[in-house]
């Protein structure tokens, strides 16, 4: 403002273009407001008006844009559905998802490696109360892993286990009737076929479980579609432990170097396998430590390094040839009552190894006591404290191998050589 004038207005307007518009389509509105304007020696109070045009829209108009409206929400339905377009799709823009490194690596193992992981479904036959027809009830589920080419899947015993027929779906979701080749129920491993066509079977690869090391960084894939609903899911962690041991399941016989993982192992997520970061397999996911059944964020899987061995009996034999000494021995908590340290023989049938070797099983005399049997307390000079021991030392051996079985005999200890034989085939 002028350093002489002082000005209070308030002005209200519309745009230029408003203000020709026809008396007949607008309503005049006048606002006064008066204008003190000082000078020098003279005051004057000047009354000015102003007029304020608002549009009024006609019953034409307004009919005329209720038209235009349709016609444009109709256009662009039309283009929607010609153009087969996700109507909801249509209307977000696509930004492109920046990812990290690790995340990039992370998306493309998952991706790389999920049409080798399989769904698999323990069917039992059973006879129904009343009608008395024999139907097949799922009574399990679990996943595997696409081992070769030639149709053979890897999976956990204790998901086949009890099954009169088994199936297989693969990533695409073709199902295929499967066989049992062979399975180990010591260490928990089956291997299954299917006679699916080879383009559609994708191995994984095979890794090295023997330099693994504590801290590093591990995924578990499976495909729990029973338990939860869900398609192939991941889950990450760390190796956690190493050379752990944990029992069989079927037949409670100590497995070695089991790997420990705080990689989630969901029901259902039995049988698949644990990927290092680089995608391939260190080892089956086998079993979580949990009194509630849900994960605790412990998790044991089967190192690759044995089952790698055992899955190659099974296929090239059907069953494995693994040494024994043919006996049964007492559990660990008797032997420790009795206070003495190692493995009390309460059977060995003559035409075992041990019963051809000579080794006394325990039994009662004619006054009905107890006389106790050999207790072997070492072999191969490695010394033997309970049958986890004994188990572990056995598996170090071979088919036909002669060890040496030192026991305590009364109060004697005496040296018994053993010729090692397979098996028995339990299939």
């Amino acid at each position: 403002m002028a350093a002489n004038h002082s000005l209070f207005s308030t002005f209200y307007s519309t745009s230029p273009s408003s203000q020709t518009l026809p008396s007949s389509s607008t309503k005049l509105l006048s606002i006064s407001k008066t204008i003190s304007l000082h000078r020098p020696q003279t005051h004057h109070n000047i009354i000015c008006s102003h007029q304020l045009l608002v549009p009024q829209r006609s019953p034409v108009t307004k009919f005329l844009e209720s038209c235009l409206l349709f016609s444009t929400s109709v256009a662009l339905s039309v283009s929607i559905f010609a153009t087969n377009v996700d109507p909801v799709a249509a209307f977000v823009v696509a930004t492109p998802r920046k990812l990290q490194t690790d995340e990039l690596a992370t998306v493309r193992l998952f991706q790389d490696n999920t049409p080798s992981v399989v769904y698999i479904t323990n069917l039992a036959s059973k006879q129904d109360a009343f009608t008395l027809d024999v139907l097949e009830v799922p009574q399990g589920s679990g996943s595997g892993f696409v081992w070769d080419r030639n149709g053979h899947v890897v999976t956990n015993y204790h998901v086949i286990r009890g099954a009169s027929d088994l199936r297989v779906t693969l990533a695409d979701q073709t199902t295929y009737e499967a066989k049992v080749v062979g399975f180990d129920q010591d260490k928990d491993v089956a291997v299954l076929h299917i006679d699916a066509p080879q383009e559609k079977l994708r191995p994984i690869p095979i890794g090295v479980s023997a330099d693994l090391l504590v801290g590093q960084k591990v995924f578990a894939i499976g495909n729990p579609v029973s338990v939860f609903g869900l398609d192939h899911t991941l889950t990450t962690g760390v190796i956690s432990g190493l050379r752990r041991e944990i029992s069989s399941a079927a037949t409670g016989r100590p497995i070695q170097d089991v790997i420990q993982t705080d990689a989630a192992i969901n029901p259902g997520n039995s049988g698949g396998p644990l990927l290092d970061s680089s995608g391939n397999l260190i080892g089956i996911n086998t079993a979580i430590y949990s009194p509630s059944g849900a994960s605790s964020g412990v998790g044991f899987s089967i190192p690759v390094d044995t089952v790698g061995g055992i899955v190659d009996q099974l296929v090239r034999f059907g069953k494995v040839t693994r040494p024994i000494l043919g006996i049964k021995f007492a559990p660990d908590q008797s032997t420790e009552q009795l206070g003495v340290s190692g493995v009390l023989v309460l059977d060995a049938p003559p035409n075992g190894p041990a019963g051809k070797a000579g080794m006394l099983s325990t039994k009662r005399d004619n006054f009905g006591r107890l006389i106790l049997g050999d207790i072997i307390t070492s072999v191969n000079g490695k010394k033997v404290t309970n049958g986890s021991d004994l188990y572990r030392i056995l598996d170090q051996c071979k088919v036909g191998e002669t060890v040496t079985v030192e026991v305590l005999r009364g109060d004697h200890v005496q040296k018994i050589p053993v010729v090692l034989e397979p098996k028995p085939d339990e299939t």
